[in-house]
């Protein structure tokens, strides 16, 4: 599995964001979809993840109830959305996929995609 990430950009605080990560391959809907984040200076992150199906998601406590995360399997596409963004939101955020379980580890996701910077002013 290839993974596409982008839509990552400069907004202001309170502000939003979609990040799209398309893939490549016919079994994407196999696979467990997260997304990770790197801010400067600190370790990589979990946001969140998705299930193959998309019926199932889970956050990182940090980001619940702003960020809410999609899939359209026909698409081969998976997305975050980010809402009432912070400074502290800025890093490099990546998709990554799994079929090992749906766990937050980053040890379980095999295929990573480049990353996509997204930076907070206030």
């Amino acid at each position: 599995v290839q993974l596409q990430a982008s839509g990552g950009g400069l907004v202001q605080a309170r502000g939003y964001l979609r990040l799209s990560c398309a893939a490549s391959g016919r079994t994407f809907s196999s696979y467990i979809m997260g997304w990770f984040r790197q801010a400067p200076g600190k370790e990589r992150e979990f946001v969140g993840m998705i299930t193959g199906s998309g019926h199932s998601t889970n956050y990182a406590d940090s980001v619940k109830g702003r960020f809410t995360i999609s899939r359209d399997n026909a698409k081969n596409t998976v997305y975050l959305q980010m809402n009432s963004l912070k400074p502290e939101d800025t890093a490099l955020y990546y998709c990554a996929a799994n079929n090992k379980g749906y766990r937050e580890r980053q040890s379980f996701y095999d295929y990573w995609g480049q990353g996509t910077h997204v930076t907070v002013s206030s």
